[in-house]
């Protein structure tokens, strides 16, 4: 067999404009934590966003946890979220001290399922449980329905905090993902529709908030000349040479999402005939930042599974990977409570990622169509 190199998921996609950035902030001196590319860096994504304030942090769980602690969230509380997400919204959960209660999904966005949500809440309040936050997850880069979502919440007395690491550009009902909730969190890591290498964002129209977010990613220290701190803080903020890349990124973001927009078209129209198998999420792009496209295969109509085509893509050199492990049943969360429908568990038996990049070319997604048509053919 011919080697030939391995095709990822969701690679960097970076080039002269970041090189160029880049080269600028470590020239100007800038290296340390603060500087001004980092103050742009903000700027920018707020008003991209439409939210009145940014903190830049070193990645989306350091987003998540502090996002937490500043709407109060500690020991003894409970914070409900979405089972089908990555393990770090739950982690910075535990990070607090709080436990964190899993919520199942909709089936066609994989999103919180909002009446569920009502009841997990009413349930929880019954029980004498104090619910620090409600935390949606936007999953795959599709927003969730915060306009059904935010009102349960309020009705509740529960603020949100929006899990929005993976949907920048995306958007609801009009308004920017990450302008939801009290705050809301931005993951840039490397695999991210955008990145800072490592790194992510706290997002608020509340400037107290926003403050104090920015003051325990900074250790806590006070502002005088002596090294003083009132309180346990972290060293949770992004550096002004990552917030160059991130400028430029930003500046990328509307033809990186074309590009992988462009990318599912072309998976919709290969798996358009093919019984048993369709694009998640829907066929409506519009809204959504197509971070990643995954398909939902049942194999009893199918006639083969998600997982089979993993392996074959696989010895093709070419990653894809299943949908997220719902979290209710991962060992390390193992007891913890959660409300389900059994929605989660199916896109996860069923799902399975596509190579979706933006940096992916031509050739290599031509590369990867023929392997997929190379396989169907094999099953037909």
């Amino acid at each position: 067999m011919v080697q030939t190199d391995r095709i990822y998921l969701s690679p960097p996609d970076v080039g002269a404009l970041e090189e160029q950035y880049m080269l600028d902030a470590v020239r100007s001196g800038w290296v340390a934590p603060t500087g001004p590319y980092l103050t742009a860096f903000e700027s920018a994504v707020a008003q991209r966003v439409g939210v009145d304030h940014a903190v830049a942090l070193s990645s989306g769980t350091a987003a998540l946890h502090l996002g937490l602690l500043t709407l109060g969230v500690g020991p003894g509380d409970v914070v409900v979220t979405s089972t089908l997400t990555f393990v770090a919204t739950a982690n910075a959960i535990t990070y607090t001290g709080a436990e964190p209660v899993f919520v199942d999904v909709d089936p066609v966005s994989g999103n919180l399922d909002a009446e569920l949500l009502d009841e997990a809440l009413t349930a929880l309040a019954r029980d004498g449980r104090r619910v620090a936050a409600v935390v949606p997850v936007d999953l795959l880069g599709r927003a969730a329905d915060y306009t059904t979502l935010e009102p349960i919440a309020l009705r509740h007395g529960v603020p949100v905090l929006a899990d929005a690491a993976e949907a920048m550009g995306a958007s609801h009902a009009g308004r920017a993902a990450g302008s939801f909730g009290a705050a809301a969190v931005l993951s840039f890591n490397g695999n991210k529709i955008m990145t800072t290498s490592g790194g992510g964002m706290l997002l608020s129209d509340d400037g107290e908030l926003a403050r104090r977010v920015r003051h325990l990613s900074t250790q806590a220290r006070l502002p005088v000349l002596h090294y003083e701190h009132d309180e346990v803080g972290y060293n949770y903020r992004l550096s002004n040479l990552l917030a160059a890349v991130g400028l430029a990124q930003l500046e990328r973001l509307d033809t990186m999402i074309a590009r992988r927009r462009a990318i599912r078209q072309r998976y919709r129209d290969q798996f358009a005939a093919v019984g048993g198998v369709q694009i998640f999420q829907g066929v409506d792009d519009d809204d959504d930042n197509s971070w990643l496209t995954a398909l939902l295969v049942d194999p009893a109509e199918a006639g083969w599974s998600s997982g089979d085509l993993v392996d074959h893509l696989q010895q093709c050199n070419i990653e894809s990977r299943p949908l997220w492990k719902p979290m209710h049943l991962q060992p390390v969360f193992d007891g913890t409570r959660s409300f389900r429908t059994g929605t989660a568990e199916v896109i996860f038996s069923r799902g399975v990622t596509l190579p979706s990049g933006s940096a992916l070319d031509d050739g290599q997604l031509y590369r990867v169509q023929m392997a997929i048509a190379d396989f169907l053919v094999g099953r037909a």
